[in-house]
């Protein structure tokens, strides 16, 4: 396909980009307590500069630290102390072709109320304890901060008006007093002359994904009775006297998009009736060109519709790209939008369909900063599965003061750290083609060794092949197909149908072992007189090695895996009873994902039985006890299906470390995690081998 219209430049005002690929907003955990980027930082976003990518646009940068801090580690523009540091990471940026813009951000209600308050104390207790304070505040974080929002012991966030906090929030909410609105006004201005003053070549303003500009602009969080609620006119007021006043005090020449939620989704969860829609959105679109606004960057919903703005693997590219459409055939300023775009095909049909001018590549540049570069010149893009671990991590991460990571990517926050190219041709075998064999197995190659994979199966994938089965998660196997051409292209030996064997592995006289050999479902026995054919795990399911069709099943364990094998069999007619130890749902699972499949299981009539244990099985039931009261309760179930986990698979290692190997046991094989904690294993083997 010929990429005419991506690789062509295009002026957002007066500030030409040289093509249309965009990088947008992403806080990834970067930066530090006084605002100022990391050295971390900058690499970063230089990277995806080198990668390419037309238009760089930071993470959310506050305005405001004292309620508008949305993580310690995050940038800023609110004091005069930050135009330099914001000029270097510019320059940065600048020097590879690629323009740069700041985005202006403030939480509202969306804040967490730990850091209401505490990121100007943050500031000076860093300074004077010389970073002490930071190591302190990371340590007891973790075990703290649960429990204080959980109790409430927090300091309110802030919205419009007093209103429930956000889903995936917490603490109370307030309504801004009327002086802090104008305070507030004025801190987005400051912020972006400032930008300008830093060399930066324009800003964008967060009004969407339910933050504090968006919570302005709708009829739920807005419910103020002066002149900043009630009506249109009203309700449009805080925004356009924050564009208005950019506007004037840095020039019209001076460019300024909107990042905008064009139907806050609140019908596709369930709550109709409530916020704003298109058509509204729509409205605000051509109020926001008329006065002022250089772009629109198309969006939509917030915090309580997360699935409708920040996607799971179930959604299929292009799927809200209806609302980018009816933006920009009502507007003729450019329109950018996400779209959920996971390849240069798609990016350019919607391009040429008039879908929108630019296309923001968020996941996708973290999974491969080279997307840009790929895409226009050719060469095996690393596609963003859309497993959200780069959220979850973020989120995570962010109480131990460590930053966002990548399943797909594990140089994510090591983009100075090139590979040394010291193999020389030497040998090494890698056993196992799931996700941690195949990266170190690309690391290695990169490096200049001679590798050799054994995979004993006839395709590689490993445990993604299992992950990839249960409906509409067919895109996690696009890491590898992705990983696999790459190892091909480096000249990696891929041997499948081939189980390793010392012998085999003598031969190559390898200067390093690799065992990747993954896990194995757990499969304890239990009480009872049971046809051991009846219990099944996960693993039979999800490979199709056996098929259930309209039968009673009792599903024991509710993790994803779980929930995800329940959905498989419930799309085959059949009657699931999931059991689960513990008082909730997929205890410690990330909240998108349950969000994602819940409503399916829900549809199906899944029941669950929480607080449970299995006790005993028998043929055509089983027998649970409640961990409570100890009281026993039958299930009829023609078949039990244990979801309970997995154990590392390694027979193998004891054997090459009695024959001398030089032996590294990475990915399942060493502890069970997921595709980013195997990818990330390979990564620190892979870098370290001599």
């Amino acid at each position: 396909m010929n990429f005419e219209i991506m690789s062509s430049p295009m002026k957002i005002g007066t500030c030409e980009i040289k093509n249309r690929i965009v990088l947008p907003p992403m806080l990834m955990g970067f930066g530090q307590f006084d605002g100022k980027p990391t050295e971390k930082m900058m690499n970063y976003y230089e990277e995806r500069a080198k990668g390419g990518c037309g238009l760089i646009m930071t993470e959310i940068t506050r305005v405001n630290d004292q309620t508008g801090s949305a993580a310690f580690a995050q940038l800023a523009a609110s004091h005069d102390y930050h135009i330099e540091p914001l000029r270097e990471l510019a320059k940065r940026v600048q020097r590879h072709g690629a323009k740069f813009f700041v985005q202006l951000h403030h939480p509202g209600r969306q804040n967490v109320g730990l850091l209401v308050g505490t990121v100007p104390l943050s500031i000076q207790l860093e300074t004077l304890t010389k970073g002490l304070y930071g190591k302190l505040l990371y340590k007891i974080t973790p075990a703290i901060g649960p429990t204080l929002l959980e109790n409430d012991i927090v300091p309110s966030s802030v919205a419009p008006s007093k209103c429930p906090p956000a889903y995936f929030a917490a603490g109370r909410v307030r309504a801004l007093r009327y002086k802090e609105i104008k305070e507030l006004e004025q801190q987005f201005i400051d912020a972006a002359e400032r930008v300008k003053k830093a060399g930066c070549d324009g800003v964008e303003l967060h009004a969407s994904h339910g933050y504090l500009l968006q919570q302005f602009l709708s009829p739920y969080t807005n419910q103020r009775t002066d002149e900043y609620g009630g009506n249109f006119e009203n309700r449009m007021r805080f925004l356009l006297n924050i564009l208005r006043g950019i506007k004037e005090r840095c020039g019209k020449d001076f460019p300024v998009i909107v990042r905008l939620t064009a139907d806050e989704c609140y019908e596709m969860v369930g709550q109709k009736g409530k916020g704003y829609t298109l058509e509204d959105g729509i409205k605000i679109a051509k109020s926001l060109e008329k006065n002022g606004a250089d772009a629109i960057d198309v969006s939509s919903a917030g915090y309580d519709a997360f699935n409708y703005w920040l996607e799971p693997v179930s959604f299929e590219p292009g799927w809200r790209k209806y609302m980018a459409k009816a933006i920009k055939d009502a507007v003729s300023i450019p329109v950018m939008a996400a779209n959920l775009i996971r390849s240069p095909e798609q990016a350019e049909q919607q391009l040429k369909d008039g879908i929108q001018d630019f296309v923001s590549l968020g996941r996708p540049q973290i999974a491969d900063p080279y997307w840009a570069d790929k895409a226009l010149n050719g060469g095996t893009i690393k596609r963003c599965i859309c497993c959200l671990n780069c959220i979850e991590s973020m989120q995570n991460n962010a109480y131990i003061g460590s930053h966002g990571e990548c399943s797909v990517n594990p140089f994510v926050g090591h983009e100075s750290e090139e590979l040394v190219k010291d193999g020389n041709g030497k040998n090494v075998a890698v056993i196992g083609a799931g996700p941690a064999g195949l990266m170190a197995s690309e690391i290695l190659a990169r490096r200049g060794f001679n590798v050799t994979l054994f995979e004993k199966n006839e395709k590689a994938g490993g445990q993604i092949i299992l992950a990839a089965a249960p409906p509409k998660k067919d895109k996690t196997m696009w890491f590898v197909e992705d990983i696999a051409k790459t190892c091909e292209d480096l000249g990696v030996n891929i041997l499948l149908n081939t189980p390793a064997t010392v012998e085999k592995i003598k031969e190559l006289n390898p200067c390093a072992v690799i065992v990747a050999t993954g896990s194995n479902p757990i499969k304890p026995k239990f009480n009872g007189n049971y046809d051991a054919d009846k219990v099944l795990t996960f693993e039979d399911v999800l490979s199709g090695r056996i098929t259930l069709e309209n039968k009673k099943v009792a599903l024991i364990g509710s993790g994803m895996t779980g929930l995800e094998t329940a959905h498989t069999l419930t799309e085959k007619g059949c009657d699931v009873t999931v059991v689960e130890m513990a008082k909730e749902i997929a205890p410690g699972t990330w909240m998108q994902h349950k969000d994602d499949v819940m409503p399916h299981l829900e549809k199906a009539n899944t029941k669950f039985m929480l607080g449970e244990k299995l006790c005993e099985i028998g043929n055509g039931y089983i027998i649970t006890e409640n961990i409570k009261n100890k009281k026993s309760t039958k299930i009829d179930a023609e078949y039990v299906v244990l979801a309970l986990g997995s154990k590392p698979d390694n027979k193998i290692v004891n054997e090459l470390k009695a024959s001398g190997f030089n032996t590294f046991v990475i990915g399942d094989s060493s502890k069970v995690g997921r595709i980013a904690d195997a990818t990330k294993d390979a990564y620190k083997v892979a870098i370290s081998i001599k």
